[in-house]
């Protein structure tokens, strides 16, 4: 297995990660076959946690999983289904089973999930969660204050949306989580990649560029439906007029290829932007096509170091 996000933040390389949904079901394959996809192309991939609340394997179990396909596995953990007891828990767990990476965020409300009857949680949230497993590490003390008998050794992560609003207080948001002791942070999708930078010299004056890898995130958009509810339904997603004029521009034959040479171009301006470490693919259903992004864009373990 590659030396995940570690190795590429230490030898400076332009860092890609991705993201693996888990199975609706006990069926180890479909972890497996999406790491051999990856596995090469990419430095690390996430496990997502009961993704938009709805209910599929594990974040912990999938990303043994993948571990054992030999890709570095990010387990995703939520506050939404736990609370501080079974999420310090479940980070213990992770390190004994030598998951490298840890992403913590608050997640989405079960409302808007498969069992919108189901009582959320949410006794921490993505701030406080970000602190609790800082302690478990470096102090080696739960919340209670009880010393560990061994401590945990993951990487630290966080996500941050730049285009939310108030949008004057995003870096700041981030800032935050950094304090308490994030490492590296995913981004939602970038498709604005002037506003995109503004935020990024807010992270740089605030000196949080330093102190935390930040990863933007990209992905293909490659059909019509699919731009319709990036330029509609999810929050805090800007999709700019150009961006939609360019991809409504052409044939419908060409829509998916254009969607992705937009990508390809999108990875290549990120790269140049200051304080990018890297890139965060988030292409659901289509991981075969991610080597060929990559490829084309250059930058990755599959590719060339990005300038």
């Amino acid at each position: 297995m590659a030396g995940g996000l570690r190795a590429a933040f230490a030898e400076g390389r332009f860092a890609v990660t991705a993201e693996i949904g888990p199975p609706r079901g006990a069926d180890p394959a479909s972890i497996e076959r999406k790491a051999g996809l990856l596995r090469g192309w990419v430095d690390a991939a996430n496990l997502t946690d009961n993704q938009g609340a709805r209910v599929r394997m594990s974040s912990l179990g999938a990303s043994v999983l993948c571990q054992r396909a030999g890709l570095a596995p990010i387990m995703q953990l939520t506050c939404r289904d736990r609370n501080r007891m079974a999420l310090q828990s479940d980070l213990l767990a992770a390190g004994a089973l030598g998951v490298p990476h840890v992403l913590l965020l608050t997640g989405d409300h079960p409302r808007h999930g498969d069992h919108p009857e189901a009582m959320p949680v949410f006794d921490l949230d993505g701030v406080q969660l970000v602190w609790a497993a800082r302690t478990l590490r470096d102090d080696g003390v739960l919340m209670s204050g009880e010393e560990l008998s061994a401590r945990p050794d993951w990487l630290i992560g966080t996500v941050e949306n730049p285009f939310a609003p108030p949008i004057a207080l995003r870096a700041g948001r981030l800032a935050k989580k950094v304090e308490a002791g994030a490492e590296f942070v995913q981004t939602q999708y970038v498709f604005d990649v002037a506003a995109f930078e503004r935020w990024m010299g807010g992270l740089r004056d605030l000196g949080v560029a330093e102190r935390c890898a930040v990863l933007a995130g990209v992905g293909p958009i490659r059909s019509p439906r699919a731009l319709e509810l990036l330029s509609d339904g999810v929050p805090g997603v800007h999709v700019p007029d150009e961006v939609a004029r360019r991809l409504r521009g052409v044939p419908a034959d060409r829509f998916a290829e254009e969607g992705i040479r937009l990508c390809v171009e999108t990875i290549q301006r990120l790269a140049e932007v200051p304080g990018v470490a890297g890139v965060h693919l988030m292409a659901f259903g289509f991981e075969h096509g991610l080597p060929d992004i990559l490829g084309r864009a250059g930058v990755g373990p599959g590719g060339r170091a990005a300038p």
